[in-house]
């Protein structure tokens, strides 16, 4: 053998050198995540030139580097690997076939496009075990027969199941094709791969290569031009074979899965409960060979009500085991990819049973089975090459929710359960340390992460903190829930304090009462009042600011001035005040809330804390504008914008800019009460450019609603109808009275 490293080695040395992960590399590069783990993998190893350069610019190599790649790219060659086959036969049509009506367009213009000369005579059909490639194959097929008047054809590779030469595979076919044993004689076996291309290019056939095991298994099988169309399945995507056409198989939608439930059960039966059908079809993950099974068992069980089988499957514990029918089980298709894996794979299969989010980064594998990043990224695209993982456009992992529970059972049959809950526990301390580092970005004092901190993904600015903390909600919260119910109380409570900020940014996110309320749990089983009133505090704002439950609001203020009194922390005083005075303001009881906002700004202001007393100063404002005292609110809002324009402000750039634009949309405000439209204009553009400038969707929509009613008074109606448009369109993240507003104005000028 040649000492000479391949270029997938080369390539990952040098990515790794350069501490890209393969999400950072294809940024870089504009080369996908799926081929460059190709390319390291040795599945690619003659990619195009232009491939290799990005990659080069990408990882910024210097010349001697550059042409070391590229030379290492060309001295690429397939190699083969020893795999299986079968039998050759015509393919079986489906009767009850559903579906698929994209991918069957695509495989059939495929077809035509050979048939004139003009385009990849193959195609892998490539997907997880039970998706139905092998269904698609065969319908393709037969739709297909009359276009291929000299035969068509399906070989058994067996790719996960027995152990058959492909050179038994060829000799399959060759007779199917007609060659006599002479005639197969005087080729020998030699020349037998030959012969098949030779054929396969002279005459019009379509051949079925299903289950395929690896690229070594089916190359021999490949024609090499012609009209004739070779279909591959494989759990694998085979991305080693070039000149191929490739189309990844995934569940079926709702719709179909419903509808091939209907088909196997009849209409009249499933029409009667079309509940109970959907919620089967839901719990069989869309997959069709768990829809199959399904639908078999209720069809041998006439006296079975659909709802009785959805009930049986509810319980996801026997939901695998309850997938049988006869000699067929869901779970037998997933044990027969999972004996294939390595050990280091089968793990880390089973350890992503516990991630609690519908996706996952190589993070969470890293996080999961204590191993660097890289080494967690390798063993994750194995699980995709095995077809038991799904790889996303933008990067992620998916794990389909029935092999998630059949990785979950492994989990608890074949781990130690000290390392069971060593795992879950690593994880939930890196969802938990990663959320508090990300939400501080945007506490005062504190900022970018310390130089100390080492963490499995990039938080190098706000952003990346915003996009981390959004995009793995669904996993962080959960690992706060699970954190709660296991009485980690200040790691709760520390991970609230992180999102004091941040939470004004995402305010609709749906989740905020119930993150401070369980923290407030936490706080009060801490026995600490200031962290009591200020979770209280936080709750109060959620209440108000997301749910609009006001009374509620301020019986949590009240509550927290009152342990804020016991601690002695007058800022958690000023703040209760404050949230107070904004409920007492939404129901209605002005003079209350002016009040309440005026005694939390001296408060404020008597202990110096100028971060604090912004916020108060806007609210307070916004109370005197509610009374009919808008020159006043008016003065107060500039004193704001006076202050944050000295030179010597003692506030950091993230909460002068929220104040900025608050207070520069309550001048706004302040302009139209008083009938200066221009004006009123004028601030509600600013301030819409500097919310959008922040990433506050919410108050770019009340921007937008005071942009639209300014222009309307002004007569420019056309300009109005699209501002009061763009706060529909940003829907939910916005609060429901405002785009409620926003919908009647537009019915009012329609009606003119």
């Amino acid at each position: 053998m040649s000492g000479e490293k391949t270029y997938g080695t080369v390539l990952r040395a040098l990515r790794q050198r350069a501490r890209l992960t393969m999400e950072e590399l294809s940024e870089a590069s504009g080369v996908s995540v799926r081929a460059i783990g190709d390319m390291e993998r040795g599945r690619s190893r003659t990619p195009q030139r232009r491939t290799v350069v990005a990659l080069a610019d990408g990882l910024g190599l210097g010349v001697t580097e550059r042409e070391g790649l590229l030379a290492a790219s060309r001295a690429g060659r397939p190699t083969r690997a020893v795999a299986v086959a079968g039998t050759a036969v015509p393919p079986r049509s489906v009767e009850d076939f559903t579906g698929r009506g994209p991918q069957l367009a695509r495989l059939k213009g495929m077809a035509e496009r050979a048939g004139a000369g003009d385009g990849v005579s193959m195609a892998v059909i490539s997907g997880p075990p039970g998706c139905g490639k092998t269904t698609l194959a065969l319908q393709t097929a037969s739709d297909l027969a009359e276009d291929f008047p000299e035969g068509c054809f399906m070989v058994d590779l067996h790719g996960v199941d027995g152990a058959v030469d492909p050179d038994e595979a060829l000799l399959k076919l060759l007779k199917a094709l007609g060659v006599s044993d002479r005639r197969l004689s005087q080729e020998g076996a030699a020349g037998h791969a030959g012969l098949l291309r030779a054929l396969l290019g002279e005459r019009r056939c379509l051949v079925v290569l299903d289950n395929a095991r690896d690229e070594g298994q089916v190359r021999p099988l490949l024609p090499s031009g012609g009209r004739s169309l070779v279909l591959v399945t494989s759990r694998r995507p085979l991305t080693g074979l070039e000149d191929v056409d490739r189309l990844a198989l995934e569940e079926m939608t709702q719709d179909e899965a419903v509808e091939l439930l209907r088909r196997i059960l009849g209409e009249g039966r499933a029409d009667a409960e079309p509940d109970a059908v959907a919620r089967v079809a839901e719990m069989c993950g869309r997959l069709p060979l768990a829809l199959r099974v399904a639908g078999n068992w209720l069809a041998i069980r006439s006296a079975w009500t659909v709802d009785r089988l959805a009930r049986r499957l509810s319980d996801e514990e026997r939901r695998l085991s309850a997938l049988t029918v006869d000699d067929v089980r869901v779970e037998a298709a997933f044990e027969l990819s999972y004996r294939e894996l390595t050990d280091e794979a089968a793990r880390m299969m089973r350890l992503l049973s516990l991630v609690p989010g519908p996706d996952m980064t190589a993070a969470y594998g890293a996080a999961l089975a204590d191993v660097g990043l890289f080494e967690a990224e390798d063993v994750m695209e194995e699980l995709v090459e095995a077809g038991l993982l799904q790889a996303t456009f933008s990067g992620r992992y998916q794990l389909h929710d029935l092999l998630r529970l059949f990785a979950r059972g492994r989990l608890f049959r074949e781990e130690p359960p000290l390392e069971l809950r060593a795992a879950d526990d690593r994880l939930r301390d890196w969802l938990l340390d990663t959320a508090v580092v990300a939400g501080r970005w945007y506490k005062p004092k504190y900022g970018a992460p310390p130089a100390s901190w080492k963490g499995l993904v990039p938080l190098e600015s706000a952003e990346d903190a915003r996009t981390w903390l959004q995009s793995e909600a669904p996993a962080w919260l959960a690992a706060l829930r699970d954190a709660a119910q296991k009485n980690e109380h200040a790691r709760v409570v520390e991970t609230a304090d992180a999102m004091e900020w941040f939470c004004n940014l995402w305010v609709f996110w749906g989740h905020w009462s119930e993150l401070y309320e369980l923290a407030g749990r936490a706080a009060a089983a801490l026995d600490a009042p200031d962290k009591r009133a200020f979770t209280l505090n936080m709750h109060a704002w959620a209440l108000i600011a997301c749910d609009h439950r006001y009374r509620e609001a301020i019986e949590r203020a009240e509550t927290a001035l009152g342990c804020a009194r016991l601690a002695g922390d007058v800022p958690q005083q000023a703040s209760a005040l404050s949230h107070a005075a904004v409920a007492h303001r939404k129901l209605g009881e002005v003079q209350e809330a002016a009040d309440k906002a005026r005694a939390s700004v001296e408060l404020y202001e008597g202990i110096g804390d100028r971060e604090g007393w912004l916020g108060a100063m806007v609210n307070l404002g916004s109370c005197l504008r509610a009374l009919g005292r808008t020159g006043e609110a008016h003065t107060q809002n500039l004193r704001v914008l006076a202050f944050l324009d000295a030179p010597d402000r003692e506030v950091g750039e993230h909460l002068a800019g929220m104040v900025r634009a608050h207070t520069t949309y309550a001048l706004g405000l302040d302009h139209a009460l008083l009938g200066r439209w221009s004006e009123a204009l004028d601030r509600h553009r600013d301030a819409l450019a500097r919310f959008r400038s922040i990433g506050m969707p919410h108050m770019q929509a009340s921007a937008l609603l005071g942009a639209g009613e300014a222009l309307i008074e002004l007569g420019e109606v056309e300009e109005a109808r699209g501002c009061l448009a763009e706060v529909l369109e940003i829907g939910d993240a916005a609060d429901a009275e405002i785009v409620s507003g926003a919908r009647k104005r537009l019915e009012e000028l329609s009606a003119r």
